[in-house]
């Protein structure tokens, strides 16, 4: 139309703002799971509330990290995506986003708080099966099943442990705590106490804060995805890095693989053993070429990334085995060679801060608006009763707790679901399963349920129309 490189520039600005888009609308999605107990405990007032989560959520994106956001990118073998057609890859960056931000958009105007976490990885999923359909006979599949599997985990436990520790949480508070007042119902239009207005505004602020360190990790993803995708030759490798420093991670690792006796071995542990010092050799042979600006080649850059990729995976599996004989000291030098700070992995898994700002700006700014539908579902339609302060509180609780230690551990969780089954629990707590309304419960359940089935197929359908309109 305009000349390739044109057309990929305006493709590309088109899948960044979708990706913004996303971000923007998944904070208008999940605002209510930090400020629906603090505005209907009057304990802030719905903009103020707002506004202050927003600045958390920013906040939360530029402090949290890239594990989440690297457990994204790691989820498509995005290697197998990248052909000589790119068109394919803005196919499959087109494809996610768009899904994600219909059944996003879709359930926030019915008021159901669905998870942007589950739409997000179920768009993922169907681009990479529609992928793997397109691939040819013994070809790798287009989904990190392994990766999918940890995933899927974390975001189905979720919304059980929230459950459970908030009916724990409630149960201790009146075992506990005295002061009757905290498990009153609000009096209309008046601020609670100071010291329950204290806790409510911290659980709140802690909630915002880690939902941005978890979700605004996933933006942080898909941007890198997308930047992988599209233009592997500036993204492929993290270039502040000096490229030379590789050399020494490899002659550890290969030091240690040579070693490894293969006798008695499985043909996969020992396929393993043999594709690591390949792909090894082979590496090695890359970087000794001429650098370019003290930098590798551009269109090096995504065979070395595909290289590193293997390494790291056969190693990791080498270590897990039980049958191959690694030492204590071994396995410990393997471990940090392969690491994201001083090891190989520091030149795949990262974020140029540009991509990170535009993220937590985008977040913040959606976390500021359109809030308003699903806080109702959340204090009003959970439960039969008003929200009382000890339930806000432990919801709010058990979901900055869960939520903080998921993102330690680099695992994507669902701060929707944390939150919406921490108010059911704090309801059961207090009267029991009746106390429970039972037809919002069923459709949050519904939209759970669903969210996963739809999301795939829809992901699925739009990459196989765009990889026809674009080829």
């Amino acid at each position: 139309m305009f000349g390739l490189e044109t057309d990929i520039f305006i493709l590309l600005a088109l899948c960044l703002f979708a990706a913004c888009a996303f971000e923007f609308v998944n904070g208008f999605h999940d605002t209510a799971n930090a400020v629906a107990t603090v505005i209907y405990t009057n304990s802030l007032k719905p903009n103020v509330a707002v506004v202050w989560s927003g600045i958390c959520n920013f906040v939360g994106v530029l402090l949290g990290g890239i594990g989440v956001a690297m457990g994204i990118v790691n989820l498509l073998p995005v290697e197998l995506l990248v052909d000589q057609n790119v068109y394919h890859s803005i196919a499959m960056v087109l494809a996610l986003l768009f899904s994600a931000i219909i059944w996003n958009l879709g359930t926030w105007y019915f008021g159901l708080p669905s998870s942007s976490s589950h739409t997000l990885i179920g768009s993922i999923l169907g681009v990479g099966l529609a992928f793997s359909t397109m691939g040819r006979a013994g070809e790798p599949g287009g989904v990190n099943w392994e990766e999918a599997e940890k995933i899927g985990k974390a975001l189905l436990l979720s919304p059980l442990i929230g459950f459970s520790l908030a009916i724990i949480l409630m149960f201790l508070l009146r075992r506990l705590v005295g002061n009757k007042e905290l498990f009153k119902e609000p009096k209309k239009n008046t601020p609670p106490p100071t010291w329950i207005r204290s806790i409510l505004i911290i659980t709140c602020t802690g909630v915002s804060f880690f939902h941005g360190s978890n979700d605004g990790q996933k933006g942080v993803g898909l941007i890198m995805l997308i930047l992988i995708g599209i233009t592997p030759a500036y993204f492929a490798l993290n270039n502040t890095i000096e490229p030379t420093t590789m050399r020494g991670n490899l002659v550890q690792i290969s030091q240690i693989v040579n070693k490894i006796d293969t006798t008695g071995l499985s043909d996969t542990d020992r396929g393993r053993v043999a594709g690591t010092k390949a792909e090894i050799v082979d590496l090695q042979r890359v970087i000794s070429l001429p650098l370019v600006d003290g930098k590798f080649k551009a269109e090096e850059r995504l065979q070395i990334r595909r290289d590193l990729l293997l390494i790291n995976n056969n190693v990791k599996k080498l270590i897990e085995s039980e049958d191959v004989d690694l030492s204590a000291t071994d396995i410990n030098t393997l471990t940090t060679n392969l690491n994201e700070k001083v090891g190989l992995r520091r030149f795949t898994d990262y974020a140029p801060l540009w991509v990170i700002l535009m993220i937590a700006l985008s977040l913040g700014l959606g976390t500021m608006v359109g809030w308003k539908r699903i806080v109702v579902t959340i204090g009003e339609k959970i439960g039969k009763q008003h929200l009382t302060y000890a339930q806000g509180a432990s919801a709010e609780l058990v979901a900055a707790t869960t939520i903080a230690l998921a993102t330690l551990y680099k695992a994507p969780v669902s701060t929707t679901h944390m939150l919406s089954s921490g108010i059911a629990g704090s309801m059961v707590a207090s009267k029991g399963i009746k106390n429970l309304q039972g037809g919002t419960v069923r459709n949050i359940a519904l939209a759970w349920l669903m969210t996963l089935p739809v999301s795939i197929t829809l992901s699925f359908t739009l990459y196989l129309l765009f990889r026809w309109i674009l080829d």
